[in-house]
C-alpha cells in the first residue's frame, strides 16, 4: 500500500517566508494535483519549534543565520527564527488542499535538537510516531513531496529507506535550498 508524504509545505519556507526556498510556492500547485491520486493514505509534517529552539541563530549570541555549530555533538547550521509553534509561519500554506490528509506529525519540538526527518530528531532520540502509523495502515511505498529538498525531504527519504520503504520522490512536488545538494542526493540514491 502507498502513502504520499508532504514535508513541510509552510508559510516561512515560501518565497516571502522567513527561511525561503527558491520558488517553493511552485509545489503547491503539483502537490495538490497529485494528492488525488491512488494513495492509501496521505500525511503531513510540519516544522514546530519552540521560540527558544537552539538552532535559530538568534538564541546564539554574536552567531548569524547559515554558521555551523556543533550541537551536542552533531553539526547544526543556524537559521533564522522559523516555524515558531502556532505562529502564521508555522501554519501550512493556505493552497494546499488539507482535506485529503490524514494526519500531520510535527517535528522540532525539542528544544536541544533539530529535527529535518519526518520519522525521528537528528540524533535519533525522538520519533515522531510517523513510522508507527505507517506501519499501522500496512503502508511499504512512500512518495515524498515538499520542501526542502535538501534538508527535510532528504533526511526523510534517507530514514524511509532505512526502514525497509519503498520510496519515490514527486519531483515537481520538491524545491530545495541548495538544487545541487539535492541533485547529489538524487544521485546517490539512484532515483
Amino acid at each position: 500500500m502507498k502513502a504520499l508524504v508532504i514535508i513541510d509545505v509552510q508559510n516561512d519556507f515560501m518565497p516571502s517566508g522567513a527561511l525561503p526556498v527558491p520558488k517553493g510556492d511552485e509545489v503547491v500547485a503539483a502537490i495538490n494535483r497529485e494528492l488525488h491520486k491512488d494513495y492509501a493514505t496521505v500525511v503531513a509534517t510540519q516544522d514546530w519549534h519552540p521560540a527558544d529552539h537552539l538552532s535559530f541563530a538568534a538564541n546564539h549570541k554574536g552567531k548569524q543565520a547559515f554558521e555551523v555549530i556543533d550541537l551536542n555533538g552533531i553539526a547544526q547550521v543556524l537559521w533564522p527564527t522559523h516555524c515558531v509553534q502556532g505562529s502564521l509561519g508555522a501554519a501550512l500554506h493556505p493552497e494546499l488542499d488539507t482535506r485529503p490528509i490524514a494526519a500531520i506529525f510535527r517535528k522540532g519540538m525539542q528544544r536541544e535538537v533539530d529535527s529535518y526527518s519526518a520519522f525521528f530528531d537528528n540524533q535519533r532520540q525522538h520519533p515522531t510516531g510517523l513510522h508507527g502509523y505507517l506501519q499501522e495502515k500496512g503502508i511499504t511505498e512512500l512518495t515524498f513531496c515538499g520542501l526542502a529538498g535538501d534538508y527535510c525531504v532528504a533526511y526523510s527519504v534517507n530514514d524511509a529507506l532505512s526502514l525497509g520503504y519503498k520510496v519515490r520522490l514527486l519531483t515537481e512536488g520538491i524545491r530545495a535550498i541548495n538544487a545541487e545538494d539535492f541533485d547529489r542526493y538524487r544521485r546517490q540514491w539512484g532515483f
